[in-house]
């Protein structure tokens, strides 16, 4: 907000005319008029004095710690659309820059503005564009020192964009490190960068790491809608995520013990012998392959350890004794198959 228009606000908010203003100050009131009209500026001895009358601080009066609202920097920004689509950039630039002045410490809209730049010369192919690129580039390295966490990587992200474009791989590597470990784009960013630079070995790993943690997720998520299948008793959509997570475990190759497995508590929800026996059956057979995705070549840089024989071991005797539970699987104590198993 520009001063005129903070003498102004606070002025009203005490209900105080321009006259009572002016006479408290020892000015004229057309002076007064002309400081809200943004005509002229008070003598900057009579700062403090109007500080002082407004019970404002100086920060607060000259706007240095003002933030603007959401509504005033969407209309900011429309405002800029609107100018790059009716004049030259250079001049949509030099605003821009007249604007971020004004509002220094608004980091929203000085991102933003940052980002529009950014975009409008690529898409609208200014000539030189480079000679753009310090001041974009400090407005963004200005947003990682922000108090929010937001502002912060959404900046590290504009630099990594930036420097990637450019093929500025050792650049864009430093601002990786403002991005979380937890931040799924990481890892996919850090991945590129090594193919890029001949790191073959550590593009692979990098690859498969992401790989290995898709399935994860991705299991995860489909066992989450399992659960409230069951839960609201839809059987038929319980069938239909069964059978994506054993797509799913195929398709990553984790082997298949992981195919197989998570069938059966619907089998036995359902009572069904033959397909509860058959994974059954199928769930023994193959319990010491259930770290078979460690020979896929999907996963041959990442170095995973093999399960070891006394919890493989320890792993088929806990299903044996699960299987024989007759409070769960009664049902198959005529059954020659379950009599067979069992033993």
């Amino acid at each position: 907000m520009r001063l005129g228009k903070v003498i102004r606000k606070y002025r009203k908010s005490k209900d105080m005319t321009q006259e009572e203003m002016a006479k408290r100050l020892g000015v004229t009131a057309p002076a007064v008029n002309k400081w809200e009209n943004d005509n002229s500026f008070p003598d900057i001895t009579l700062l403090a004095p109007i500080a002082r009358l407004l019970e404002v601080s100086l920060d607060t009066l000259l706007s240095f710690q003002e933030d603007l609202t959401d509504e005033e920097i969407n209309e900011i920004i429309q405002e800029a659309d609107i100018k790059f689509k009716e004049e030259p950039y250079e001049e949509v630039f030099l605003w821009v820059k007249k604007k971020i002045e004004e509002y220094p410490n608004c980091e929203v809209l000085i991102m933003q503005m940052a980002e529009l730049l950014d975009a409008q010369r690529i898409m609208q192919e200014v000539p030189n564009a480079e000679r753009y690129d310090d001041y974009i580039c400090d407005l963004f390295i200005q947003g990682l020192k922000s108090g929010r966490e937001a502002i912060r990587i959404e900046s590290a992200h504009a630099l990594i964009r930036f420097h990637l474009i450019k093929k500025e791989y050792g650049k864009a590597e430093e601002y990786l490190e403002y991005l979380s470990q937890q931040n799924p784009q990481k890892k996919e960013i850090q991945a590129h960068i090594y193919a890029e630079t001949e790191r073959v070995e550590e593009a692979w790993r990098a690859y498969e790491e992401l790989l290995y943690s898709s399935y994860q997720q991705a299991s995860t998520s489909l066992q989450g809608m399992y659960r409230l299948s069951l839960k609201n008793e839809d059987m038929e959509k319980a069938h239909q995520l069964v059978e994506k997570q054993e797509a799913l475990a195929r398709c990553f190759e984790m082997g298949k013990y992981h195919e197989i497995s998570c069938g059966l508590e619907v089998a036995t929800i359902e009572k069904d012998k033959e397909s509860l026996l058959a994974i059954m059956e199928g769930m023994l057979s193959s319990v010491e392959q259930i770290d078979g995705f460690t020979d896929s070549f999907l996963y041959e840089h990442m170095n995973l350890q093999k399960v070891g024989r006394d919890f493989l071991e320890k792993l088929k005797a806990d299903l044996l004794g699960c299987f024989r539970d007759e409070e769960h699987y009664g049902f198959l104590k005529n059954d020659e198959r379950w009599k067979k198993l069992k033993e």
